[in-house]
């Protein structure tokens, strides 16, 4: 009886030519293994081959474009919350600390550092807010803003509050961030007439302001803004000098 090879791959015999032999079949009896046939060159170029192919699987997954964020091509609408005190200094799912006077939210699963436009359903207030948290986790929720977003949708004291929020942009992938600069804003509404009568409040007590639109799943929205400063500490002073003639400013990025 032949003796039983236990490592197949090691097997190595060579028939009439020169040529490798290999064969591998095992009795179901004594599990004897034996190895012919093939010609190591051809087998060489076929392993070569089949890691091509691994290869060119491997980059084409990695190449393939990144499925679209979660939420309905028309936007998405449901009940908002806020959140404030509690978590206010506390690291959010960005990696970034809470703080509840800036206009940020929580969604599930939009990328952390998109910008979406939400809407208060029940007064037509908007604002965009920048997504930089992860939640809510309660049930027929969609978006938990911070402190200073409820505030400007004027849904603070009730809490809960029926939105529509569309997307404005996501977060580009880029190696080097770009220096900050920022912007005061005073309002933000679908209503173009609203806008330019909150622009005209605003000339009578400082310079530099205008409109600008935004426009998103099929909807444009109407910004009234003012400045572009190159530190937070001038858009803060700047903040507190409007906001002294009764109007709410909001320290933003700009655009």
């Amino acid at each position: 009886m032949q003796k039983p090879i236990q490592d197949p791959l090691r097997a190595l015999t060579w028939s009439g030519g020169g040529r490798y032999s290999r064969r591998i079949s095992k009795s179901r009896e004594d599990g004897t293994v034996q190895e012919s046939g093939g010609d190591p060159r051809q087998r060489l170029r076929l392993l070569g081959l089949k890691w091509g192919l691994c290869l060119l699987f491997l980059v084409a997954a990695c190449a393939a474009p990144r499925s679209r964020p979660s939420i309905p091509p028309g936007g998405q609408t449901g009940i908002a919350s806020w959140y404030g005190p509690k978590f206010h200094g506390r690291r959010t799912a960005s990696g970034e600390v809470f703080d509840m006077h800036q206009l940020s939210a929580a969604h599930r699963t939009l990328p952390l550092g998109s910008w979406v436009q939400v809407t208060n359903l029940d007064n037509g207030r908007s604002i965009p807010v920048r997504i930089n948290d992860r939640g809510p986790f309660v049930g027929g929720r969609i978006i938990d803003l911070s402190y200073a977003s409820a505030r400007v949708l004027d849904m603070v004291d009730d809490g809960l509050a029926p939105v529509h929020i569309v997307l404005l942009r996501i977060p580009p992938s880029r190696l080097v961030a770009s220096p900050r600069a920022y912007t005061l804003q005073v309002g933000s509404f679908a209503d173009e007439r609203n806008a330019r009568a909150l622009k005209a409040r605003l000339d009578a007590v400082t310079a530099g302001g205008y409109v600008s639109t935004v426009a998103a799943e099929g909807q444009t929205f109407y910004r009234v803004r003012v400045g572009r400063y190159s530190s937070r500490e001038a858009a803060m002073q700047a903040a507190t000098r409007v906001a002294s003639h009764g109007l709410t400013v909001v320290l933003m990025e700009s655009d």
